[in-house]
Order: structure tokens, then sequence, then C-alpha cells
């Protein structure tokens, strides 16, 4: 039988509340171990092994935790005895941490994320079915196809670069947003590093207040724009963003559609092309440890055309 470690990071799937109930829950109430023990179905799937990373909300995870984990994943893929990774976590922040460990492993076995939208004591939680079909594609994955993270959800796999939470409650709460990226994503290094720079990312909305794109720029190594449209903003934000010296990444705040070089408002910034603003912010963040050149950076981003 093929063995899987799980990765417990805490979330919804580790949630705890009032009996029968979907919400007032605390979620990583549970360990990984107690989780696993709970879902007996997994035993025929495939030998679990459980690793406690953090047990938090996916709303507090941060840099520091992402590279612990990355390293831990690396680390675990090292064994000879391990056939795949699978890692549970919070679906608030999923689609950044999957695009994180994208970006940074390279790793011939399968790393698959999964979590629950209800709590462990829901009258009906979904987590043990998640754990179950992730864990089954960990143990199953062979080949070519095993390459790069996933996020298994409600029957579904999506790959890192295009998944994208899109219903804040429904049980499916994923889907698969743009066209996959015709080339291998690039790699960083993470070695070394215990965090990453700090980024903002500042919505752009009627009448919104340029002094945050001031402020955001002295507090910050680079900035990433959710524009309305295809990127745009009032001629306001377009007067102060000529006046910062960081990089400043362009993206739109819809969610589906490209942001191009030919559509930029302000000399120098940097389309994101299709990735969404919280995706962006991960690459950026990730490109500041190499260089703080904006034409280098830049580069990163065409690799999402």
């Amino acid at each position: 039988m093929k063995k899987v470690v799980v990765l417990a990071t805490g979330g919804t799937i580790a949630g705890t509340g009032k009996p029968g109930e979907d919400v007032g829950y605390h979620s990583g109430s549970i360990t990984g171990e107690e989780l696993v023990k709970s879902v007996p179905g997994l035993s025929g799937i495939a030998d679990v092994e459980v690793e406690q990373v953090c047990n938090i909300n996916s709303d507090d995870v941060n840099s520091e935790i992402w590279i612990a984990l990355a390293n831990r994943i690396r680390a675990v893929c090292k064994r000879g005895d391990v056939d795949g990774i699978v890692v549970t976590h919070g679906t608030d922040t999923m689609e950044e941490t999957a695009f994180f460990l994208d970006l940074v492993l390279d790793v011939e076995k399968p790393v698959v994320l999964t979590g629950a939208m209800r709590p462990a004591t829901s009258f009906a939680p979904d987590g043990p079915a998640n754990l179950c079909y992730a864990v089954g594609i960990a143990a199953g994955c062979n080949g070519a196809a095993c390459r790069g993270v996933r996020v298994a959800f409600a029957g579904k796999m999506f790959d890192a670069l295009r998944v994208q939470k899109v219903h804040a409650n429904d049980l499916d709460a994923f889907d698969a947003i743009g066209s996959a990226c015709g080339s291998a994503l690039p790699k960083f290094s993470i070695e070394g590093l215990s965090d990453l720079p700090k980024v903002a990312v500042l919505y752009f909305h009627a009448d919104a207040d340029s002094a945050l794109l001031e402020f955001a720029a002295q507090r910050s190594a680079g900035i990433v724009i959710a524009g309305a449209g295809a990127g745009e903003f009032s001629k306001e934000w377009m007067d102060v963003l000529a006046r910062v010296n960081e990089p400043v990444v362009v993206t739109s705040r819809i969610g589906r559609g490209t942001v191009l070089p030919e559509g930029l408002l302000v000399p120098g910034t940097i389309p994101a092309y299709s990735l969404p603003p919280q995706k962006a912010a991960v690459l950026l963040r990730l490109a500041l440890t190499e260089t703080q050149d904006a034409q280098k950076i830049k580069k990163y981003f065409e690799e999402f055309v």
C-alpha cells in the first residue's frame, strides 16, 4: 500500500463548534492525528502518516509558515518510503499557499492541498470526503501527472495556477479560472529565507483615497493594484503611482480576464496578465527576494500571459 504523509495546518477541516452547526466554529481546534483517525475509510486508500505543521485559521498563514511548510514538504519527499503529500489547509488562503508552493517546489512526488467548508462537528462535515479524495490522488498519481501542486476539493482537482475560491459558503467552493500556463512555472529558491518581503494589495473603487498608496509605498517593498476593469484607476491614483519608486503590479479586481502592457496607465508599472491580485502578490514577494528591478520582475509575470 502507498504511503501518504498528511501535513496538517489547521483550517475549517480541523474546526470545532456547537455540534451540528456550520457557523460559529473555531478553526484549527483538533489535531491532524485526530482528524485522520475520524476518517476510517482512509486506511483502505493508503498508509497515512500525519505531521502537525501548525494549527491555525488560514487567514493567519504568513510567509514564515509558507517557507516552513515548503521546507518540510521537500524533506518528506526525499524519503524513499513516501509516495505523496497531502496538506490540510483552510480554504480562505488555500489558493495562495498552493501557488507559493508551486513556485518554490521542484519535487517528483504529488503535493495535494485540501480542506473543508464545514467544521468537523457539523451535522454533515465535508472534510472527510475531501481528505479521502486528496489522499487517493496523492497515492494514485504516477509519472509526469504528479509534477506540480494540486488542490483537491468537492470531487474536483485543480492546478495551483488557476485554482480560486469562488464562493464563500458553498461546499463546491473552488473553480479553475483562466487558461493553464503553457510552460513550467518559474521556480524560486527560498534557501536561507525565514520570511518574504512585504507587499501591499490595494483595491481601487470609485473615489478611492490615493493617500493609501503613499502610505503603502512607505510600508511595503512592492504594491499590487486590484484595478477596475482591465486594471484601471483614477487620474489621482495615476499621479501618485507615477511618483512611487517601489515595483507596482497592476491586476484586475474582476477575477476573469487579462491585464496587458498596452493598457497600463502608468509607465513602468507591471501587468499581471491573468493573475488575480492575491496570486500576483505571492509572485511579486518571491521576485523581490531576487531583484527590485521592475523590468526584471516584469519578465516573471510574462510567464502568465
